[in-house]
């Protein structure tokens, strides 16, 4: 079995890496259409992260891997030293405990409520950015025309079902290592560098995951499932190479974001409300929380109900 999907993934990412090679970059929006980006999209979306959220900046990564159909110095977006205070399994365990539980209606008998906490996609609000500009700085012209990158592993038929993904519940941590001197506490805890590439066979943003222990040394890969969704571990996440750095790392595979995001982009538009593109890596980082729901990255502006 394990030889027969081995086979199935290699079949995949050659298909994938011949499509790519020989097509060119999205010149067209099908943001509304289809949940996609072009390349100056993506760039739009990256400025206004960047913009809103210092924590994330803009990386040139390793000249020899720069594709022409992006700003050689907006090649990818990074933001490090994300805190994972807890492991998916304890929180795992605490949303099933929060499943089931009664509640207690005045003059009627207690009922079941079996989603305590949760939220589907499909309420995702409307994002409102707050400030002088709803705009980030214009980004930068970008070529055209460019080889592929490295692509997927996994089949499209292997990966679950995003559209049932649930917000990020946030559950105070009960696994951290400690240091204590004295009357001072130390909290030590994980770390992730995270980053965005633009995916040109998909169209979509990739998110690639680098983790370190409570002592920043580098985890191995089976101590990165352990932070992930185990319904996505293996499955929706894999290691490979990262396409602008010399590093392996875990990515999120971006077969599904695009009907997710199409999904989201029509759930608002069904509401009243104009979707806007230069917000999508907000709506796409709120929905990716469910494969890694313990690892704290910012993607949080003002937002309306």
């Amino acid at each position: 079995m394990e030889w027969f999907r081995s086979t199935k993934q290699t079949i995949h990412r050659s298909l994938i890496d011949t499509v790519a090679a020989v097509t060119g970059p999205l010149a067209v929006s099908k943001f509304l259409e289809e949940g996609v980006l072009t390349p100056e999209e993506f760039v739009q979306a990256g400025d206004l992260l960047v913009y809103k959220c210092p924590t994330w900046t803009w990386e040139a990564g390793d000249a020899s891997k720069a594709v022409p159909y992006l700003p050689k110095e907006k090649q990818f977006l990074r933001t490090r030293n994300v805190p994972c205070l807890m492991r998916v399994t304890a929180l795992e365990k605490s949303a099933l405990d929060s499943k089931n539980q009664e509640v207690e209606i005045e003059g009627d008998e207690g009922w079941v409520e079996t989603h305590v906490g949760f939220k589907t996609v499909e309420e995702i609000p409307e994002i409102e950015i707050e400030g002088e500009t709803d705009t980030a700085p214009a980004p930068a012209a970008s070529g055209a025309g460019a080889p592929a990158d490295n692509k997927e592993v996994e089949s499209d038929s292997d990966i679950p079902d995003m559209e049932g993904f649930e917000d990020n519940i946030i559950i105070e941590a009960d696994d951290q290592a400690t240091l204590k001197g004295g009357s001072e506490v130390t909290l030590r805890s994980r770390s992730y560098d995270l980053s965005i590439t633009y995916d040109k066979y998909y169209q979509t943003p990739r998110v690639w995951l680098f983790g370190y222990d409570e002592y920043r040394n580098p985890l191995a890969p089976p101590d990165v499932f352990t932070d992930i969704s185990q319904d996505h571990a293996k499955k929706t996440v894999t290691i490979d190479t990262h396409s602008h750095l010399n590093l392996s790392c875990a990515y999120i595979h971006p077969c599904r974001h695009a009907a997710v995001m199409k999904r989201i982009v029509t759930r608002q538009i069904e509401c009243g409300r104009e979707p806007r593109v230069d917000q999508y890596l907000f709506l796409f980082l709120k929905f990716l929380s469910a494969v890694i729901p313990t690892i704290e990255y910012d993607y949080t502006i003002e937002m309306e109900g």
